[in-house]
């Protein structure tokens, strides 16, 4: 388990703010999708599949649907709620599913923007791993760089992460600076 419950901590944020950017956890929409774009940028752009990793509402497709990317996109999620909310906004696959835990469908790519921010670092280290393991090219993710010690957050180094990278012999591109203490970087399994 990691150090708070998943299900308790969005419940308890979708009860308060709604099914919004602030519902998931995140300051703003404007902020979401700051996040959204670093993780696009390392997107390739011969890129034509992404699995969603962490999905929440479906936020990552409508912003991709809006900068008309044109690729093919699936969500995964662990809570039912966002499972359904996803689907009705996205009208595209999304599925239920721990990814810690579950087997995972083979993609393309995969990218997660925040999911990893409440997860142990054991839990974190298992979820990038696994879902780069059932990648075809990579996976590109976001984290919270740092040391803190917060009892809801999870933070990460640099360092940690690109540790993982290179035991998973894969290509890294980091990308900081753009938002407080947010990092974004890409796993790649090959060069291009």
């Amino acid at each position: 388990m990691g150090r708070i419950d998943n299900a308790t901590f969005y419940q308890a944020s979708i009860a308060e703010y709604g099914l919004n950017a602030r519902g998931v956890h995140w300051h703003s929409r404007e902020a979401q999708e700051i996040r959204f774009d670093q993780l696009l940028a390392l997107l390739p752009s011969d890129a034509h599949e992404i699995i969603d990793a962490g999905c929440g509402f479906g936020d990552l497709y409508v912003y991709m649907d809006g900068c008309d990317r044109g690729i093919s996109y699936v969500g995964l999620d662990a809570l039912e709620v966002m499972v359904a909310e996803a689907t009705v906004r996205t009208s595209q696959p999304i599925y239920q599913c721990d990814i810690l835990h579950d087997p995972l469908i083979e993609g393309e790519f995969y990218l997660c923007s925040g999911a990893l921010n409440i997860l142990t670092r054991y839990e974190a280290h298992r979820f990038i791993r696994r879902c780069y393991e059932a990648s075809g090219r990579g996976m590109i993710f976001n984290f919270l760089e740092g040391e803190d010690r917060s009892m809801t957050y999870n933070y990460l180094s640099s360092s940690q992460i690109q540790a993982l990278g290179h035991h998973l012999d894969a290509r890294m591109e980091f990308r900081s600076g753009y938002y407080g203490d947010d990092c974004t970087v890409a796993f790649y399994k090959e060069a291009f």
